[in-house]
């Protein structure tokens, strides 16, 4: 079994150590793994060496946020040197903006009639790689922890039996925190054009993440998307219906590109989704579509 998109405590919204993540992929039977933190390639050193000990194959894995005709992107990069500064200055510039971006979401959060303090913020955040990043995942964590809110309608739907109750942390961020939603807040992100040039100059691929996110309502970039350089789709996502995932694999097929697999497991933010749990794969998947990542 193959999951090439999962997520570390290098993710501000991940659960998990690098060793955590590896010891959970062995105990599910994955045998070709990579982790994929957002904008932070610090998990692929330990993981690597922890995979090896099991006995998993290790692909280098990062997933950057990038801008593409006004629209918020993921890309996913495997195979790649980690050692790069390229990801280190990736990272920084994230890390630039974080706190002032955060300190604008409690703003936003508070106008939706919440009580939320910096200080509570801070705890929460306390033993994050990224502590100054308060992500809409963690302001529903602690949202829907206080008792005076155990019945605030705004937080229903993401209560046990709710409407989006599934994956409730990042439902909410969906609902409130991402690009058009009242508590959304810009960062300056590069182009993709620049991440996938940064990805193939550190000698590795460059993979559309779960289209089926990120395209909804722009589907017609699919094809100028990848004509940009991509590599690859990631095809097989906990997003995906069997016919969306049947679909971004024909795509891929027709311009000889990658079809990938991931969960996009995170642990607690996404209690819904699990490792490896991403759909049937075609039987000729793992031989033919990822030979040349196995051979980095």
């Amino acid at each position: 079994m193959t999951d090439l998109h999962m997520h570390s405590r290098y993710s501000e919204d991940g659960e998990f150590t690098p060793a955590e993540l590896v010891e959970q992929c062995y105990r599910q039977g994955i045998t070709t793994m990579s982790i994929t933190d957002h904008n932070c390639a610090g998990a692929n050193t330990e993981a690597r060496t922890l995979a090896e000990v099991k006995g998993i194959r290790y692909i280098s894995g990062i997933e950057i946020d990038c801008v593409y005709k006004g629209l918020n992107f993921h890309v996913l990069g495997y195979g790649f040197d980690e050692r790069s500064e390229d990801f280190v200055r990736v990272e920084e510039n994230v890390e630039r903006q974080s706190f002032l971006a955060s300190l604008e979401r409690l703003e936003k959060t508070r106008t939706l009639g919440f009580c939320v303090t910096q200080n509570e913020m801070w705890e929460l955040s306390k033993d994050s790689y990224w502590k100054g990043s308060w992500s809409g995942e963690l302001f529903a964590e602690l949202l829907m922890a206080k008792p005076e809110y155990a019945d605030h309608p705004l937080l229903r739907p993401y209560r046990p039996g709710g409407a989006r109750s599934d994956n409730p942390y990042v439902n909410f961020y969906w609902d409130y925190y991402a690009l058009g939603k009242p508590c959304y807040v810009k960062m300056e992100y590069p182009p993709m054009e620049e991440i996938i040039g940064i990805i193939h100059r550190n000698h590795g691929k460059a993979v559309l993440a779960h289209p089926g996110v990120n395209l909804k309502g722009h589907e017609e970039l699919l094809g100028s998307i990848l004509d940009l350089g991509m590599d690859g789709v990631e095809a097989f996502s906990s997003y995906h219906t069997p016919g969306q995932a049947a679909e971004f694999y024909r795509q891929a097929q027709k311009r000889g590109l990658f079809a990938t697999c991931g969960s996009d497991y995170h642990g607690k933010t996404k209690p819904s989704i699990r490792l490896g749990g991403y759909g049937k794969l075609p039987f000729d998947f793992t031989l033919k579509q990822l030979s040349s990542l196995l051979d980095k």
